[in-house]
């Protein structure tokens, strides 16, 4: 961990009710840090839970360093990572689903070395090399149809824009989340599709993914709500409000 200088990584979690495996994922993620040689941080923001996970995140920070805490009133996925986001220093900002879907040690893939000249590193469940472990064929069906129209009205050429592992370099992640507007969970494709805007490198990273049956995803309402997002980006573009810096 580090002290008073910026860390490399600023890894973010943002958590909903997730008191059922929220310290197994902070065990697994500070014990992989804490091996690691550079400075970094972990990041949990509570989404207005209404069960123990923030008192559980509150009692781990106490006996482990590098780790704290921030509370925000429930408004959505969206808007918990980017007050995670916006509340971190890094040089580079990693979002991790409380889920731990992704093995904690494929998060060097993101990272130089192995993973240079990127301003996003988007974790893909579809390019070569990666691995779908568990997921039900219906839910992947379903999510190859919204991908494709994701890829149609948005973001052409990403083959995952969905799953909730992605590293953005820092000076990058304050600009793309200053202009960020939808809090529900079409914020990646808003976030990309700013990032596309702005001609900046996005690479896709091949991982492991291992699908958890308490996924708070739900593939049909919330299939139907994130078409309802795209159409909400385009016109964002088409009256400018990607153009500069919200204040």
């Amino acid at each position: 961990m580090t002290g008073t200088q910026a860390p490399l990584l600023s890894l973010i979690i943002p958590a909903y009710n997730e008191e059922a495996r929220i310290e197994h994922t902070l065990a697994e993620v500070l014990d992989y840090l804490g091996s690691q040689s550079y400075a970094w941080e972990v990041v949990v923001v509570d989404d207005g839970s209404t069960d123990a996970t923030a008192a559980l995140v509150e009692e781990y920070a106490r006996a482990r360093d590098g780790l704290r805490l921030i509370r925000v009133p429930h408004e959505g996925k969206g808007w918990a990572v980017n007050r995670g986001v916006l509340a971190t220093t890094g040089e580079y900002r990693f979002l991790c689903d409380a889920d731990l879907s992704m093995p904690i040690e494929q998060l060097s893939r993101f990272l130089p070395p192995e993973l240079s000249d990127f301003d996003v590193a988007v974790g893909s469940r579809e390019v070569s090399g990666a691995k779908r472990i568990g997921e039900p064929p219906g839910r992947h069906a379903m999510g190859r149809v919204y991908n494709l129209l994701v890829r149609m009205m948005a973001v052409p050429g990403l083959l995952d824009t969905q799953c909730g592992f992605k590293c953005f370099r820092g000076e990058v992640a304050q600009e793309l989340f200053t202009l960020q507007t939808l809090y529900t969970f079409g914020f990646d494709v808003e976030v990309l599709f700013i990032a596309r805007k702005r001609r900046l490198r996005i690479k896709e990273v091949a991982i492991d993914w291992h699908y958890r049956s308490q996924s708070k995803v739900r593939p049909v309402r919330d299939s139907i709500a994130m078409t309802g997002d795209i159409l909400k980006i385009r016109w964002n573009s088409l009256v400018r409000r990607y153009e500069g810096r919200r204040r």
